[in-house]
């Protein structure tokens, strides 16, 4: 009898290349309808608050390419973050993202609800590959938030050593997230007439960012607030037989 005794896997070769114009990209359907919802609330509220620069790469089910032995890998994250790229040219779509070709490492991705074979949390090191693995091991991207809204059970995982380290939720039930210096965490309510668990930013100070259409309620009874009070004056100084619209 012959004892074969396996070898340990041979460490793959990443490579950084420019994808072909002709690449077909995968098009993979999205899964839930709050998908889309989640990824543009997050990015909303980071706009708002003046967090997005020009140099600064948002995205939402846009390939994230590497080339693992020759062969090229796309995983399309919900939402992830990149600090600095380059340019691309005046009419010119951004139809996937590679780092350190592109630009910078990406910094931040995030996966909304679960997956099988290949999902969120696998980690397959063979084709196809599980997305933790990818994001692990091959794009090696600091940090890792997956999250599932029906449960509302938020996971976020910093990269150490090149391993995904599981951290836990604050007494507030958020987690901080370095590369943006903002708290995530969990918000139940209502946007754009859908109400759901949404992921939601805070700043250092425990100040809840904002959406666009927040931000324009309050200004809206901001200026209400305002005309009541204008209001009032005027009638005051009815009562005192002073005319508030004659000019001085």
């Amino acid at each position: 009898m012959v004892l074969q005794i396996s070898s340990p896997q041979a460490k793959p070769t990443i490579t950084w290349e420019t994808l072909p114009a002709n690449f077909i990209l995968p098009d993979e359907p999205v899964e839930n309808i709050q998908q889309p919802s989640l990824a543009a609330a997050l990015t909303d509220a980071l706009g708002a608050a003046g967090y997005i620069q020009p140099e600064m790469l948002i995205g939402s089910n846009l390939g994230l390419v590497a080339t693992v032995n020759k062969k090229i890998v796309v995983k399309a994250p919900d939402w992830f973050y990149v600090p600095q790229v380059h340019s691309v040219a005046e009419g010119v779509i951004r139809r996937s993202y590679t780092p350190n070709t592109d630009g910078a490492t990406v910094a931040i991705v995030m996966e909304f609800l679960s997956e099988g074979d290949g999902g969120e949390l696998s980690i397959r090191s063979t084709p196809p590959y599980g997305k933790l693995h990818f994001y692990e091991q091959v794009l090696q991207i600091p940090t890792y938030v997956t999250y599932d809204p029906y449960e509302g059970n938020l996971e976020v995982r910093y990269l150490q050593n090149r391993k995904y380290v599981l951290y836990s939720a604050d007494a507030q039930g958020r987690v901080w997230i370095p590369e943006l210096e903002l708290y995530l965490g969990i918000w139940s309510g209502e946007r754009l007439a859908q109400t759901m668990n949404w992921l939601r930013w805070w700043d250092k100070s425990g100040n809840l960012l904002l959406w666009s259409s927040e931000q324009a309620e309050q200004e809206h009874q901001r200026a209400e607030q305002e005309h009541q009070r204008a209001e009032r004056l005027a009638a005051k100084l009815r009562e005192l037989g002073i005319d508030p619209d004659l000019s001085a």
